[in-house]
Parts: structure tokens; C-alpha cells; sequence
């Protein structure tokens, strides 16, 4: 283990097959084979079809990731793989090929949270995580607020969506203004061109639903108050100026997202926040993130926008960590949780049944 822990990392949460290799702290190759374009024309992703693509796609590319780094598989260390949470049928092709493998080469195993992943693939791009630190995970099925103490056991919610999440909104507005799917770059773009000219709703920001969800999301209501504004100017025959309504849609949510998460680093006493998951690629969000974090006296840590989307990499970042600090391996029964809290960093062993 020259260096660390050799760890081949597995994810199939959802629409993206990824296999990482990270030595200790070190990414040595992230390879990914997205089947995004096969759902664009469903507006979505498909299980069926992304679970088919996950098995089509998992032996080559791991071999491109062995290649790419120049290592071997027997090589590796442990293995690591999602068991949780994301699409069922996705999450069983990746947790099968992970048993294949560590039985095969006779390493341990490890199932982790989807969502610590996000948290832990920081660390090969600006290294050890602070202990604590706070997190806002923002992606298509995920807008979660954590408290990290340490993130290979101790991870703790403070608040998530209790609606829509950013990324999902991200891609029903998009649909509303007739821009491609995944909704989430196209509507970046878009922004670029437009003006922050509509005062589009912020959710659970004021009042008694402030007092309520302090930490928690709402994006339903800026969709349908999208929605319904594209509408009303449809009805009226008049244009749709596509990039003023992306850009204050985007300003709205980033608002949103930057202002909780801010206002919880202060309630814990944390000076240190980390932006993860696929909405933190877009541009809007980081530039807010690091004026505000400026502001505030808060570092800011936000991973490059090819670790921020679903990749290997991340899952190989935290299974190496479950390595270094003697966390305890899986069981090779442990199932694909498609509810795994976020609270389960890891999975161990598979639930009892009744009797």
C-alpha cells in the first residue's frame, strides 16, 4: 500500500457508470460511460434502460480505468461501490459487480452512501477534509444540508427537500422553456445571455415556513411560478425571452442555496462549507457561493464540475478513507438500498427478516 490504499470505486446510482482509482488521497484515473443521451428523448431518466446500460458498460469500463491508470486489478486494494441511495435496478448491477470483484481478487468490500460520496471526492482535489464541515449536497434527487464531523462515519442531516430537488427543477423549468434535457446546463447557458429580471418565489425563506425549515428546500413552488409566468405571456401572444427567465429562475434557486447554507454554517459554528453533486457545476451557484463565502469568512471548498456530477472517482475518494481509518468492511450480502439515509455512511450487513 505504497502511498495508501489502492481503491476501485463503483457507481451506478443512476444514469452514469463510473469507476474511479484513487491511491490514499490520489485520483489516479476517473472513467465514466454515461447513458444520458438514451433517456434525453423520455425527458428523464428511464430505470430500465439506464440498469440495461450499467450492464453493457461496467466490464469495459473498468478495464479503461485500469488501463488509463496503469495499474492492474490485482493491484487493488479494496473495492467500493453505492449501495445507496439512487434507482434499485442501477444500484444492483454496480453492488453485483462489486461482490464479483472483491470475492474474486479476495479484498474487502466497501458499500457506501451516494451522498457522502459527494462529501468525500473533495478530498482528491484540496485534500483532507476539515473536521467538522458543513455540506450542501445539490443534485437531481438530493438538496441536503449535512453536518460532517468525519465523513467515513459521522454524518449528520440537517435539513433536505422536502419537494423538488434544485437539480429536478432544473430540469422541469427547462422543459417549460423548451431547452434540452438534462436541464441543468442548458438552462446555465441560457443565463449567460439573460438578465436577473423576474422576482420569482424563495421558498421556505421567510416567515413561519423560515422557522419551520430553516435548513430544509422547496423548489415546487419557483417551477409552477415559472411555469405559470411562461404561460401568462403564451396566452398573451407575446415572446418568451427564454434567457431573463433562466437567469432569474437560476438566481432564485442559487439565492436559495447559498443563503441556507451560509445561515447554517453560522448556527454550527463552521467555517468551512463544501459545495457537491451535479448542480454545483453550474456556474451561478459557485460564483454566489464564493462571494457570500468571501463575505462571511468562510472557506469554501467546491470540487471541479467533473467531480461534482455522479463519477467512480468519488466512491473510490470514500471507500479509501473507510481503508485508511480501519472502518469495518461490508458483508458480502449487503443489499442495494435505494432509500439509504444519509446517516448510513456505510452499509454492513444485510437487514434480518421477520423470524
Amino acid at each position: 500500500m505504497a502511498d495508501g490504499p489502492l481503491v476501485l470505486g463503483i457507481e451506478t446510482s443512476c444514469d452514469e457508470t463510473g469507476v474511479g482509482l484513487v491511491r490514499g488521497g490520489t485520483l489516479l484515473f476517473d472513467a465514466i460511460a454515461s447513458s444520458v443521451d438514451e433517456h434525453a428523448r423520455f425527458g428523464g431518466v428511464v430505470p430500465e434502460v439506464a440498469s440495461r446500460a450499467h450492464l453493457e458498460a461496467m466490464v469495459p469500463t473498468i478495464e479503461r480505468a485500469c488501463t488509463e491508470a496503469g495499474v492492474a486489478l490485482r493491484d487493488v486494494d479494496a473495492v467500493a461501490v453505492t449501495s445507496g441511495p439512487g434507482l434499485a435496478g442501477a444500484l444492483m448491477v454496480g453492488v453485483a459487480s462489486a461482490k464479483a470483484l472483491a470475492l474474486a481478487l479476495g479484498v474487502p468490500l466497501h458499500g457506501v452512501n451516494h451522498l457522502a460520496s459527494h462529501v468525500a471526492v473533495d478530498i482528491v482535489e484540496h485534500g483532507p477534509l476539515p473536521e467538522p464541515t458543513l455540506a450542501l449536497l445539490v443534485s437531481g434527487g438530493h438538496s441536503s444540508l449535512l453536518l460532517v464531523p468525519d465523513v467515513t462515519h459521522d454524518v449528520r442531516s440537517l435539513g433536505s427537500t422536502i419537494d423538488d430537488a434544485a437539480g429536478e427543477a432544473f430540469d422541469k423549468v427547462a422543459r417549460v422553456l423548451g431547452l434540452p434535457f438534462p436541464g441543468g446546463p442548458h438552462i446555465d447557458r441560457a443565463a449567460r445571455d439573460g438578465e436577473v429580471v423576474i422576482d420569482f418565489p424563495r421558498g421556505l425563506t421567510t416567515g413561519r415556513d423560515l422557522e419551520r425549515h430553516r435548513f430544509d428546500f422547496s423548489f415546487s413552488g419557483l417551477k409552477t411560478a415559472v411555469s405559470r409566468w411562461v404561460q401568462a405571456r403564451q396566452s398573451a401572444g407575446e415572446p418568451v425571452p427564454v434567457a431573463d427567465v433562466a437567469a432569474s429562475f437560476q438566481e432564485a434557486v442559487t439565492d436559495v442555496l447559498t443563503r441556507k447554507a451560509l445561515d447554517a454554517c453560522r448556527a454550527n459554528g463552521v467555517g468551512h462549507l463544501q459545495v457537491g453533486g451535479g448542480v454545483a457545476a453550474n456556474s451561478r451557484l459557485r460564483a454566489m457561493a464564493r462571494e457570500r463565502c468571501d463575505a462571511a469568512g468562510v472557506e469554501l471548498r467546491v470540487p471541479r464540475p467533473g467531480l461534482c456530477t455522479d463519477n467512480g472517482a468519488m466512491v473510490a475518494a470514500l471507500g479509501a478513507q473507510m481503508v485508511i481509518k480501519g472502518r469495518p468492511a461490508s458483508d458480502l450480502a449487503i443489499p442495494a438500498d435505494s432509500s439509504m439515509p444519509v446517516t448510513e455512511v456505510s452499509a454492513r450487513r444485510p437487514t434480518a427478516g421477520p423470524g
